[in-house]
């Protein structure tokens, strides 16, 4: 990168504020949570680059720096301090809102007009700019109005122009516009994302990291942003660069999973050197870190490749299929996805150890409710993938569909804090208005139904059960808990009064309060309800002990038949429980507890002896119909029905059970972070 010289500015002290903004929800709150799931990648770019401008004093010897990286999604923008500091002698304060999406621009737009009226420099990049630049002939009404209020428009990536934007803005001659979208960045050498420490801690898996090896995309998908964006040239960072960033990050700040943000990893020309040094620093510098990747659907094909790749750490692969109706893959140019190849692709992955995620995007022109419903089922039963994300087709500004339904006049929604990939946006062609959602909404709870679920951790290795469990809530909670898409949605959310869209009314306290009662009573029900649901998966799907294996064959022995647990009574339940302990102390007194170690002896004695055992349950339903069933009583007045022996026997067995699956779920994700 050139240098520019180190002249003295009027400013002692640069504020630079980089905001990774959240979007709006439909009641116009900001989405915000207590606890994120997905890391900004661009966010960590742009802090990464800002931090090497400082390092080699580049704007000045003399300069203080105060780089502050937010991400709204899980944290506030404090919009007054912010403008308090701003105002400090011989300070500048420039607001960078990174990475905007066209589903986030509203809620960008608000933002940094809010602080253009307090006087301050604000820059805006990210996908929706570059996108509507790349597309559009001239701006759109959206962007006309922030460049006329002042905002500067960054179109493209920056490295190599990062050092010059902000040399601009404390020399007060930020451009309008800045449009690198022909100027592709080198990236062998550039800075690599760095996310703060105080970040981390923001997130479920707080030990979590991104990276973009390499960006573009060979392909010509009509409905992606990227190759408009980021160009069908592939670009790559150096792999001593990628290796040397793990390296220090798992030792100083004890990130050991990554999520490598490439929109197709497969065709970086790197990929056998980085994963023979990952396997490298795996085996013999004993960093155990695994990474998930996104590929295409002939990555099985390339020599090698999913064999390097386990050996490497890849846990999980991120599977753009699409579609599995080949008419609708022909019309969004994905030639090189065929479906008669689908199964063996998943089945390549799962022999090398790697669990499958599919997207699927439902919308395409020859989609119906009849269709897609058909094709889910598909999905279940043929092809076997672990995990599926699911998007409504989206015309986003980049995308070859944008151009072509611009130029059909086409009618597109307006909002564009609509684009999000799970609102409808325009007419579909063979599904009426709301239909579509429905069918979209239908096929999340069809394949995150708990049948599902079972069938899928049956399947799943013992060392993959319980990452794959884990994916399962955070899944569940987003769309049944929080109601949105797990891309965005996190755990517990929250909501501030007065960050709502202004074209909504502004609450009073009191009808906010009720709304935020209500909304966490809502999420804790939600909680108590997934809970609940994660227990009867786990009863049916968890690995046992082969001594937990010889009581199961006993009880199959006595009923002469596979026991079916649902069809049970209480007190046939409790028959089989009292001869499953006898058999278990039976088979216990024949084995040599000095060969077990000291918590195996403890354990293998309290399950000697203990009623409760979840050892020989697969499933909640006779507590289940046993609550129903005191709940009627209940709800008729009729208390003097209730047999309240069973009912004491049926709650500590339910604290029991739970107590149980609880601390299997926090050892077995403790031991796999």
């Amino acid at each position: 990168m050139p240098q520019i010289d180190s002249t003295p500015t009027l400013f002692r002290r640069l504020n630079l504020y980089l905001i990774k903004p959240s979007k709006y929800d439909d009641d116009g709150y900001v989405i915000r949570h207590w606890k994120g799931v997905l890391p900004s990648n661009t966010l960590a770019c742009l802090y990464g680059l800002s931090e090497d401008v400082k390092n080699r004093e580049a704007l000045g010897r003399d300069l203080k720096w105060r780089i502050e990286a937010i991400d709204e999604t899980v944290q506030r923008v404090n919009l007054s301090k912010i403008v308090r500091l701003s105002r400090k002698k011989r300070a500048k304060t420039i607001v960078c809102l990174v990475g905007v999406q066209s589903n986030q621009f509203p809620r960008a737009s608000d933002l940094a007009l809010s602080f253009r009226r307090a006087g301050i420099d604000v820059l805006i990049g990210g996908f929706h700019v570059s996108g509507v630049v790349a597309t559009l002939p001239e701006l759109s009404k959206e962007m006309a109005i922030l460049k006329e209020a002042g905002v500067t428009l960054v179109a493209g990536e920056v490295e190599e122009k990062w050092e010059m934007i902000l040399q601009d803005a404390l020399a007060g001659t930020l451009k309008p516009i800045y449009n690198f979208l022909h100027e592709l960045p080198n990236l062998s050498d550039a800075p690599l994302p760095k996310i703060p420490e105080s970040l981390l801690s923001r997130y479920t898996v707080r030990h979590f990291g991104t990276l973009d090896c390499g960006r573009g995309c060979p392909f010509q998908c009509s409905f992606c942003t990227v190759i408009n964006v980021q160009g069908r040239m592939m670009r790559f960072r150096a792999v001593e660069s990628i290796i040397e960033m793990i390296r220090r990050n798992y030792r100083e700040h004890k990130i050991r999973h990554y999520f490598f943000t490439d929109d197709n990893f497969s065709r970086n020309k790197n990929w056998e050197a980085i994963f023979d040094v990952l396997t490298q620093l795996r085996e013999e510098e004993e960093i155990k870190f695994t990474f998930m990747m996104q590929v295409d659907t002939q990555s099985y094909r390339i020599p090698n490749f999913v064999e390097k790749a386990s050996r490497a750490g890849c846990s999980q692969v991120f599977i753009g299929v699409e579609s599995i109706n080949q008419e609708n893959l022909k019309a969004a140019g994905k030639k090189q996805n065929l479906i008669a190849d689908f199964k063996t692709l998943i089945d390549t992955y799962h022999k090398a150890g790697i669990v499958t995620h599919l997207a699927y995007i439902i919308g395409f022109p020859f989609d119906s409710e009849e269709s897609v419903k058909k094709d889910m089922m598909r999905l279940r039963s043929e092809l076997g993938a672990e995990q599926a994300s699911f998007f409504m087709l989206t015309p986003l500004p980049g995308s070859e569909d944008y151009r072509q339904l611009l130029s059909e006049h086409v009618v597109l929604d307006a909002d564009l804090n609509n684009y999000d990939s799970f609102h409808e946006t325009f007419r579909h062609p063979l599904m009426k208005p709301h239909v579509w959602t429905r069918v979209y909404e239908w096929a999340w709870k069809t394949f995150y139904g708990l049948e599902n679920l079972k069938d899928i951790l049956r399947k799943t290795p013992a060392k993959k059960y319980w990452g794959v469990f884990s994916n399962f809530i955070w899944y569940k909670n987003a769309v049944e808990v929080e109601g949105g898409h797990p891309m965005v949605h996190g755990f517990f959310r929250l909501k501030g009064r007065r960050e709502r869209r202004p074209t909504f009314p502004l609450e009073g306290q009191w009808d906010y309060f009720k709304r935020r009662i209500k909304d966490v009573w809502h999420t804790l029900t939600g909680w108590v309800k997934l809970a609940l649901e994660m227990e009867e998966v786990w009863l049916a799907t968890r690995r046992r002990s082969p001594l937990e294996e010889h009581v199961v064959l006993e009880l199959t022995r006595l009923r002469k038949r596979v026991v079916e647990w649902r069809s049970l009574r209480l007190s046939e339940l409790q028959s089989l429980y009292r001869t499953a302990v006898s058999s278990l102390k039976a088979s216990a007194d024949g084995i040599d507890l000095s060969s077990l170690r000291v918590p195996s002896r403890i354990q293998l004695w309290f399950r000697k002896w203990d009623v409760f055992s979840d050892s020989l349950t697969f499933t909640r339903a006779p507590l289940e119909r046993f609550w129903k069933k005191a709940w009627g009583h209940l709800k008729q007045g009729a208390v003097f029905q209730i047999e309240y022996h069973k009912l004491a026997f049926m709650s500590i067995r339910e604290i029991a059970l739970f107590t149980r699956f609880l601390l299997s779920f926090l050892r077995r994700s403790a031991s796999a972070a």
